[in-house]
């Protein structure tokens, strides 16, 4: 107990599935955590669980002024920010023929320019103190998926912003540490309503079929933790793999 310690932490994307993992063990773990998300009724319901260490709020990552906004009230309420867990996202399964360029332009929105706008306030905040940006990527930034055309594009656009902005702070002197994490399958509602046809309880027995390709939230939040504290320290511009060897297989 105790990892993150006295630690600030801002998650966006809180109100259910990693996000909502991520806010709860990191509260365990003595963070002081601001969630929020677009559903703002499901974000309060998780800062009422954790207390009073949690402060919640709406937010939608693709506005700038809602940054602006989350980011100013952490300072205020906290005093500062030690770590950006960058998880909101919206996920749409459409290949190359079937993504309209309307369903393109939304997903990079959120995904995409969210992100940037997330590194750009975060590393304000922090850059005289130091801290942790926990990009959430995807497999999907690095193996190609047929289906997932413009969600692949733009979580190879967070990694490769997270690339760059691990280089930034370094030569800068900020001591902010960027890391981006790809799973290949979570099993969150988001993910499950787009498979119906899969059996959850089978989907994530890696002990019992090696092959299984989908992890639980509480995966994604240990690694989430790991990075968010000190024993992280030397790593930095990471491309963080979460996938049972996945991205290993010649498929």
């Amino acid at each position: 107990m105790g990892r993150v310690n006295g630690k600030v932490v801002l998650v966006t994307g809180a109100a259910s599935g990693v996000g909502k993992e991520n806010a709860l063990l990191l509260a365990r773990e003595g963070a002081q955590v601001m969630l929020t998300d677009v559903n703002e009724e499901g974000v309060q319901a998780v800062a009422k669980e954790i207390g009073a260490s949690a402060v919640a709020m709406r937010h939608d990552i693709a506005s700038e002024s809602d940054w602006k906004k989350v980011v100013s009230t952490t300072l205020e309420k906290f005093g500062k920010l030690d770590v950006l867990v960058n998880n909101a996202a919206i996920l749409a399964m459409a290949s190359i023929e079937d993504t309209s360029l309307e369903l393109w332009q939304k997903i990079q929105k959120i995904n995409a320019d969210g992100y940037f706008l997330g590194c750009k306030f975060a590393v304000d905040a922090m850059k005289q103190n130091g801290g942790s940006i926990i990009n959430m990527s995807s497999l999907a930034a690095i193996a190609g998926m047929a289906h997932f055309c413009a969600y692949s594009a733009s979580k190879g656009s967070v990694t490769a912003l997270t690339r760059s902005v691990a280089a930034h702070c370094k030569q800068r002197g900020y001591k902010i540490r960027c890391n981006s994490i790809h799973p290949d399958g979570i099993l969150t509602p988001m993910v499950m309503n787009l498979m119906a046809n899969v059996d959850p309880a089978a989907a994530v027995e890696v002990q019992g079929d090696p092959m299984a390709r989908m992890c639980m939230p509480q995966d994604i939040s240990n690694l989430v933790l790991f990075l968010a504290s000190d024993e992280s320290r030397f790593i930095n511009g990471a491309e963080l793999r979460i996938d049972n060897g996945q991205s290993s297989i010649d498929v």
